[in-house]
């Protein structure tokens, strides 16, 4: 039977505290600091509940001397002081959770389980450790040992010192911009700069100006000449990203540099020559746009002089335990957690079944986060996004077919918001007596509207966010998040 201890002053406290819990675990009180402390040292215990406000000692004092005796020991503080900075004190210092008085029983026993739990979780030796020492060049770093990944090596070996430019072809998030670097450092240019611009970021105007620099008043607000990366990157290598997301004007200028790597300022009439090699990248199917006459032919085969395509994260699985002791070793330095021991073995069990829509940059994102919210030394699943531990239909190859056919039919369907479907999923959570009711209804809505302005576009993001009257990452980001397929006709994974 679990056993737990009560840190308090208030005899009514103790009382209320030892009735909850005894039912599952054996309760153990102090009425002071001290002997509160004395209990720890001479016992072991799973969790301790521990008042803020003691006669002889500060609660936070105590807490501190017993993180020292033992840190997988979870501490819950309770306090009639219930206001933020309190809190934030709390969880600054490091404790389980936070609970105020009076106590309610039904919280106070489901915190608890959790603490109970996650203390067994802390005592089982981890699945992946957190390192204590950050490798050189971490950022750089380019994982991988799976079969996918040994082909992109290959390439990335056969191609770097050929001065012939290179197509990057992949889903966001799958680490292009890497794949780029890698080349530059494994080329003859590796002395030169490399500059990367990323296309879908800047409007069209800005991204010309960006690329090619412009001459003093060739439009309103350019006050000085400016020099563009083409110049600046003059002997190394230029990195574009998102290439598809590139005006029609842009497009014809940057075959021109290709093809004669000759080029003019905006707003001037002097040629200037250039020796860059170009690395493009894109998630964007550049054969449809160029059938829909949104992408210049010759400068696809200009770009796709060499093709690496970089395969989804949820095709190379076997990588996910490197990834993630990389990015957990990183976020433990990064975020100062020299406590932090590693992950437990559930919760690398629901990473690795994770699909990961986002990719790589996703699963960087999630680690970090974890690190930064886990309060004992080893991430249990309760820490994870709920995404991962109650799979969305996104994540459910089975249940997408089905969740499309339902976007489908209201797209289809005019006689309100979403069709007959919203209200159906209201009384579905209703029912389920959810307490998110209003964050999955909106997520519901974002998501429709989002699909169904891209199926209107042809999965055109440049356009889809134009209606829509947001930004293109903005959209982006959406897109990552509800696994909006664009390589063929739109759909939600």
């Amino acid at each position: 039977m679990p056993k737990i201890l009560v840190i308090d002053d208030d005899r009514a406290i103790l009382l209320l505290a030892t009735k909850a819990l005894e039912p599952f675990a054996e309760v153990t009180t102090a009425l002071t600091g001290e002997e509160g402390l004395e209990q720890v040292k001479s016992k072991s215990f799973d969790v301790v509940l521990l008042d803020i406000q003691l006669p002889d000692r500060s609660g936070m004092a105590i807490y501190c001397e017993i993180r020292a005796h033992d840190r997988r020991l979870p501490v819950i503080f309770m306090t009639a002081d219930a206001g933020s900075q309190t809190t934030i004190e709390a969880m600054q210092l490091g404790a389980f959770d936070y609970i105020a008085k009076p106590l309610a029983v039904e919280p106070l026993q489901k915190l608890v389980n959790k603490a109970i739990e996650q203390r067994k979780m802390s005592s089982v030796a981890v699945a992946i450790a957190a390192d204590d020492k950050l490798p050189d060049d971490s950022s750089e770093l380019f994982i991988g040992k799976s079969q996918p990944m040994l082909e992109v090596f290959k390439s990335i070996g056969r191609v770097s010192k050929q001065d012939v430019p290179v197509l990057i072809r992949g889903e966001s998030g799958t680490g292009k911009e890497l794949v780029a670097r890698a080349l530059y450092q494994y080329s003859h240019r590796d002395q030169g700069p490399f500059l990367a611009v990323n296309c879908a970021a800047l409007p069209d105007n800005l991204l010309e100006s960006e690329l090619f620099g412009h001459e003093k008043g060739a439009f309103t607000g350019a006050e000085t000449r400016r020099i563009g990366k083409f110049e600046q990157c003059n002997g190394g290598t230029l990195f574009l990203d998102e290439i598809g997301d590139m005006a029609a004007s842009v497009q014809a200028k940057v075959l021109r540099v290709l093809q004669e790597q000759r080029f003019e300022r905006v707003g001037g009439n002097k040629e200037l020559q250039t020796d860059v090699r170009i690395i493009a990248a894109t998630n964007r199917p550049l054969e449809k746009m160029v059938e829909e006459g949104e992408y210049r032919e010759d400068l696809l085969y200009r770009l796709n002089g060499v093709t690496i395509d970089l395969p989804p994260l949820r095709e190379r699985a076997s990588d996910v335990p490197l990834l993630v002791q990389h990015f957990l070793t990183q976020a433990k330095h990064d975020l100062n957690k020299p406590d932090l021991e590693g992950i437990a073995p559930e919760t690398l069990g629901l990473l690795n079944a994770y699909r990961w829509p986002g990719n790589v940059r996703q699963l960087r994102a999630v680690i970090r986060r974890c690190v930064l919210d886990c309060v004992m030394p080893v991430i249990v699943p309760d820490v994870l996004p709920k995404e991962l531990t109650a799979p969305s239909d996104s994540n459910n190859p089975a249940t997408a077919e089905a969740t499309n056919d339902e976007l489908a039919t209201d797209s289809a369907d005019d006689s309100g918001v979403c069709g007959s479907k919203l209200p159906e999923l209201v009384e579905r959570l209703l029912r389920d007596k959810s307490t998110d009711v209003y964050a999955q209804t909106i997520e519901y809505l974002e998501r429709f509207v989002i699909l169904r302005v891209l199926q209107e576009t042809g999965g055109n993001q440049s356009q889809a966010a134009e209606i829509l009257g947001i930004t293109r990452g903005k959209l982006r980001d959406r897109v990552i998040t509800y696994g909006i397929q664009l390589y063929r006709d739109v759909s939600a994974n």
